[in-house]
């Protein structure tokens, strides 16, 4: 079937993220990541038994935004601490962030669940934050990204090909595990999306978001998936400023702002891996605290922005293990 060339074809996350993924392919052994077949369909191991690399690890966090944002790595100051960042900026906040990046399918894998996240969720609306049928994307490729320790079993290509019902060959996995160096550039890569799904938590209209800037601290690779998890979350919660360009009335952002950023939930100012440890379950903690540290929002109808939030370098080199 042959679609026709639209601007939702043009749009098409999993069109636009194809080359990037071709990249991987064509460039794997100085990307340093592993090109497996699993019955016809493509798995590129990011991380999981290979070492990955910096690179690699923006061309996964740009296949996740559906190639509808850039990802760069810069150095940064935040607050007085000289550290590597992960910037994204994209002028399709939605179809970037939340029709592709948001990683709300979970996917049993063996014993492991992994989290699933990528284009490909726009195919079948796939994920909890995936509501507006106006994204729905028509590409024969399916893409999808995992966060997961373990390579996708065979069992689970064959159940990702029954639910996006495309050929084997059109089917390409990329896979990293959170304690990777790729695995900690994707992550860093997501706090524009954390402030947009904190938007849509509060019950804002993300209609009215017109573009989006982000950038966030990369945590340095743990040496185990636990601590991986409390690095990756602290970056974005302590130490990630986001931007949003909106049109709204003034006294709506005026009063929003105040809500959006990580210091808006009790849980604030503790290290994530203790806040994990006392909930033992990732979906029982207090979803407002999932934030980025700093938000503004700049009005495109006045003229005029609003500002919440501050970082918190003290617990970011804490987590970090700076000394």
């Amino acid at each position: 079937m042959v679609f026709p060339f639209t601007e939702q074809s043009i749009l098409s996350p999993n069109r636009q993220a194809f080359p990037l993924v071709k990249e991987l392919i064509l460039r794997s052994e100085l990307l340093r990541v592993n090109v497996l077949k699993y019955n016809e369909a493509t798995v590129i191991d990011c991380g999981v038994r290979v070492q990955g690399s910096w690179e690699a690890g923006v061309l996964f966090a740009a296949v996740c935004l559906g190639g509808l944002a850039q990802v760069n790595l810069q150095w940064s100051n935040f607050d007085g601490l000289r550290w590597p960042a992960v910037e994204v900026v994209t002028d399709h906040p939605i179809r970037a962030c939340m029709a592709s990046q948001y990683a709300g399918w979970p996917i049993k894998n063996g014993g492991l669940l992994a989290m699933g996240s990528g284009p490909g969720r726009a195919i079948i609306h796939k994920g909890g934050l995936y509501e507006n049928s106006s994204y729905e994307d028509y590409s024969e490729t399916a893409i999808l990204c995992l966060e997961s320790a373990e390579l996708p079993s065979e069992e689970v290509v064959r159940h990702l090909l029954g639910e996006f019902g495309c050929n084997p060959e059109n089917l390409y996995i990329l896979a990293a595990p959170t304690a990777s160096q790729v695995g900690s550039i994707q992550i860093a890569a997501r706090a524009l999306e954390t402030g947009l799904s904190k938007l849509k938590e509060l019950g804002y209209d993300l209609e009215r978001v017109v573009s989006g800037w982000g950038i966030c601290p990369l945590p340095p690779a743990a040496c185990d998936q636990l601590s991986a998890l409390g690095r990756s979350n602290d970056g974005i919660l302590y130490g990630s400023t986001v931007l949003y360009n909106l049109r709204d009335d003034d006294q709506i952002l005026d009063a929003l702002v105040k809500q959006v950023p990580s210091c808006s939930s009790k849980e604030y100012g503790r290290l994530f891996k203790d806040i994990y440890k006392d909930y033992g379950n990732f979906y029982d903690i207090d979803p407002l605290i999932f934030s980025p540290a700093e938000v503004w929002l700049c009005n495109l109808n006045s003229g005029r922005t609003f500002h919440a939030g501050a970082l918190h370098t003290d617990l970011l080199r804490a987590s970090f293990g700076i000394g």
